[in-house]
């Protein structure tokens, strides 16, 4: 009995063992599969199987650093290529001066159709209308005997003329002069003469021409001018015969010529351009020269006449100033030129006479080569 209690407690007890060991067994995977616990710093101290797991530190991700945007470079704007011509420019400020001096010259030619340049100097009193081209010139004049040795000569004239770049649109033209005859001394003899031209309005056109780096420039200012000259004339007369009569003479003139200021006009190109201020012209002349009056027949007469001329104490009265070139005085030096007038007329009746005429200028520029001519009526009485 004993003996069979003790072999029951021996296998309950080896039952018991074998038991714990397969619930052991059992106990083991099932933990290593179950999921690690929530920790955390209350329950890292109540369970000893917590194990802290450091939250590891986020590597910070770098920013990348903006790509910088390039600048652009300006690219420079190409100067533009400055126009020269200002030289150019400032000698057409000289070839102004030089119109002007021409312009003065004119005047004085074609007053001096009116004083009877183309007559004969002791004659009968007449009276002329006359017309003539080349400039175009309209009128009338003639002399009256004041007493047997002195005469009055005068006429009065509308014109047009123009050379070298300039243009004069409308100009009358007055003239007179007082001869002082000696005809008492008989047919060889002095005489003497004073007298004055006169154009005070004057419709004027000058032009001035330039080159630039793009090209001619070509302006033409329109304004007024006035031109005034006196004179006075000592000579020789002689009369061959019936039919010659032949004379010598020196002759000082004074001009003045005042032209108002103008500026040049607005015109698409013209890069240096001038403004001239009011501006008096003036010069001095000396003439020497001569004539003969001869009659052919009993119908035509003839005169032929001409004289060097000299000038001096030349003034350009312009003051001009220019884009590019600044405020510029003119001058003009001594000239010298060669004057000469003819005439032919044909006796219609008795006291008529119908004449062809001609007067120019030979010489360098400024005055140049110059020719008028033009036919007349003329009525001696």
């Amino acid at each position: 009995m004993v003996r069979r209690l003790h072999h029951l407690i021996l296998s309950a007890a080896l039952t018991m063992a074998l038991s714990l060991a397969m619930l052991h067994a059992l106990a083991t995977p099932a933990e290593a599969q179950s999921p690690t616990p929530n920790c955390n710093s209350e329950s890292l101290s109540a369970s000893p199987n917590c194990t802290a797991t450091p939250t590891p530190t986020p590597t910070p991700t770098a920013t990348p650093s903006p790509t910088p945007t390039p600048t652009p470079t300006p690219t420079p704007s190409p100067s533009p290529t400055p126009i020269t011509g200002a030289p150019s420019s400032g000698s057409s400020i000289n070839s102004l001066a030089d119109q002007r001096f021409n312009q003065m010259i004119t005047n004085r030619v074609l007053g001096s159709v009116l004083l009877g340049v183309n007559e004969q100097v002791n004659c009968d009193d007449c009276i002329s209308a006359f017309g003539s081209a080349g400039s175009f010139s309209a009128g009338i004049h003639g002399r009256k005997t004041i007493t047997p040795n002195l005469s009055l000569l005068a006429g009065i004239a509308y014109t047009q003329y123009g050379e070298g770049g300039y243009n004069v649109t409308s100009a009358p033209i007055g003239a007179f002069a007082l001869r002082y005859d000696f005809v008492d001394w008989g047919s060889s003899r002095p005489f003497f003469d004073i007298g004055a031209i006169l154009s005070p309005s004057e419709k004027v056109r000058y032009t001035r021409s330039y080159t630039t780096s793009l090209g001619p420039v070509s302006v033409t200012g329109q304004t007024s001018s006035e031109n005034y000259g006196v004179y006075g004339r000592a000579g020789w007369i002689s009369r061959l015969s019936a039919r010659d009569e032949v004379a010598a003479s020196v002759e000082v003139w004074q001009l003045w010529q005042r032209v108002k200021g103008y500026s040049d006009p607005a015109i698409a190109f013209n890069p240096f351009d001038a403004t001239i201020a009011d501006g008096t012209d003036r010069t001095s002349l000396v003439k020497i020269g001569g004539q003969w009056t001869h009659l052919f027949g009993s119908n035509i007469e003839t005169n032929i006449n001409g004289g060097w001329v000299q000038s001096f104490a030349t003034h350009s009265g312009i003051v001009a100033t220019v884009t590019g070139d600044g405020t510029i005085v003119p001058t003009i030096g001594n000239q010298g030129w060669f004057e000469y007038g003819g005439r032919v007329g044909f006796r219609i009746t008795k006291g008529w006479i119908a004449d062809l005429f001609l007067n120019g200028t030979a010489g360098p520029q400024p005055v140049g080569n110059t020719l008028h001519g033009g036919v007349g009526l003329r009525i001696s009485y």
